[in-house]
């Protein structure tokens, strides 16, 4: 059975391991990263640095919500993803980017969902001392991000957690992103839960699905990428020709070398975030925005990123 826990009225399930791996993952970078500048002398530093997750949920885990689909092609994106965990609330990113010592100068949360704002709001009473120190923004996460990217961001540095249900985020909100040259982001990239699923083996691609991919990857060249043709003897001599669709390697590639033409640097080999049957969900991505400090981000995610697959 999965672990569920109700909150006003609906059904919330845990993740399993791989929910567990990604959150170890971020939690490390964020004590990481909030030591590193600590340790540094002020005036090599004197910005204000955040903590941006642009969808908080609760500030519990909520691996699987049912009012997350958006449109029609998001539907088949969803099911297979719990597993068991624990029968405890386990602390989702927002929580524990609270606990992170040394702390952060911020925290922005971003939820579209009024009844997880109102959950998130509680989190202030929780940590009193942060209180003052913690935004609840409601809306789409390509909007507020995109409204918070273009301010100006010459004395803050942040860390930006993309954690996706599916294939919401558009490649303009990451490009954002990277423009601050200021943000460090990790980002849940939807390979078998997403694009896997809307890459048919025909070739033959509904046009809504390849709208989705051209927002999500933010070019129609992914195509070209993902196919090829590929020709075969017959048995009366000639050849057959059929399409070989790319493997999820070749997929979450393609994206990785996406992240690499906009950011300072990205970590080579993303954490590929599997269920109990080892099919791959996501991938784990890293990319460091401020080109002074990105070599030792990249040290630091890759470090993270590498554990536990040894």
């Amino acid at each position: 059975m999965n672990a569920k826990r109700s909150t006003g009225g609906r059904t919330h399930r845990f993740g399993g391991d791989w929910t567990t791996a990604k959150l170890d993952v971020i939690a490390r970078y964020l004590a990481s990263y909030t030591t590193a500048l600590k340790d540094k002398p002020s005036e090599e530093h004197p910005f204000v640095k955040g903590y941006i997750d642009a969808f908080a949920g609760t500030g519990y885990r909520d691996a699987r919500r049912d009012d997350r689909s958006e449109d029609a092609s998001q539907a088949l994106l969803l099911p297979d993803l719990a597993e068991a965990e624990p029968q405890a609330l386990l602390d989702g990113s927002a929580r524990l980017a609270l606990k992170t010592a040394p702390r952060f100068d911020r925290y922005v949360f971003i939820e579209r969902s009024l009844e997880r704002c109102a959950q998130l709001e509680l989190l202030k009473q929780e940590f009193p001392d942060l209180a003052k120190d913690i935004q609840i923004r409601r809306g789409d996460a390509n909007s507020e991000i995109q409204e918070l990217c273009s301010k100006d961001w010459s004395s803050h540095r942040a860390v930006l957690f993309l954690d996706p249900y599916g294939m919401q985020v558009d490649w303009t909100t990451v490009e954002a992103i990277a423009r601050t040259k200021a943000i460090d982001l990790w980002v849940l990239f939807p390979l078998g839960i997403g694009v896997n699923r809307l890459l048919t083996k025909s070739g033959d691609i509904p046009e809504s699905w390849r709208r989705r991919l051209n927002l999500l990857l933010g070019t129609e060249e992914w195509y070209e990428e993902f196919y090829r043709s590929e020709s075969t003897p017959t048995l009366f001599g000639g050849a057959a020709e059929r399409v070989v669709k790319a493997s999820t390697e070749t997929i979450g590639r393609y994206f990785n070398n996406r992240l690499k033409s906009i950011f300072a640097a990205v970590a080579d080999e993303p954490k590929v975030l599997r269920n109990s049957a080892n099919s791959p969900l996501y991938l784990l991505c890293f990319a460091a925005g401020n080109p002074r400090g990105a070599p030792i981000a990249l040290r630091i995610a890759n470090h993270l990123l590498k554990k536990g697959t040894e």
